[in-house]
């Protein structure tokens, strides 16, 4: 494979795996549900709020992820044994309908929404973060940027599926909300599994 073609790969297994954790369509019918109650220029601020906070935290993950490594003396093989153990987890609840994000997260009155529940854990949680940080940590200034710029786009997606919430479900329906919950459950453990692969592989090749 070109050095051209190896990007590329990268930046798509990035985006699918930041989708599958992320899982925008989801997240959206939480969205619609929490701004039931609030008129269309609150939701717009709810939105673009909570997006902002996710991403400043990627942001921030991705650029001191290696330093996090030193400071804490933690091998890359152990964030990603650690890491991929945690987004089987999540991926295993999300294929059977019990998808611990979606399911624990509870409001307070007066609270913030685009910070608590929307932004952490919702957006941002420990498997979007433990994510970010196995693929920018892997490699150099590219990786990271890459993270960094996919979770961008993402998070696009993300505001336009907010903003039109209630046409996106409707056009999908519960069924359909279902289904693709399963399916990214499915990838999101698939994809856990490889970074434990990935890690015990590293952890073997380690010097003691």
């Amino acid at each position: 494979m070109s050095y051209f073609g190896a990007h590329i790969e990268h930046v798509i297994t990035v985006f699918m795996a930041f989708f599958a954790v992320m899982n925008p369509i989801a997240v959206t019918a939480f969205f619609s549900g929490l701004t039931a109650n609030v008129d269309d220029i609150e939701k717009r601020r709810i939105a673009i709020k909570s997006l902002l906070i996710a991403f400043l935290i990627i942001l921030l993950f991705s650029l001191l992820g290696k330093m996090i490594f030193h400071a804490f003396g933690i091998s890359l093989p152990a964030l990603r044994i650690t890491g991929g153990i945690l987004l089987f987890v999540v991926g295993y609840q999300m294929l059977h309908g019990t998808s611990s994000k979606l399911q624990s997260a509870e409001t307070q009155a007066g609270s913030d929404l685009a910070i608590s529940p929307l932004a952490i854990p919702i957006l941002a949680g420990p498997g979007t973060i433990s994510t970010a940080i196995n693929y920018s940590a892997a490699g150099g200034w590219f990786e990271v940027v890459a993270t960094i710029i996919t979770f961008l786009l993402l998070s696009v997606m993300t505001f336009f599926c907010f903003i039109f919430s209630s046409k996106v479900l409707g056009l999908i329906g519960i069924n359909g909300l279902r289904m693709i919950t399963s399916l990214m459950g499915l990838i999101i453990a698939v994809i856990g599994v490889q970074m434990v692969i990935f890690g015990i592989k590293g952890a073997i090749a380690l010097p003691f």
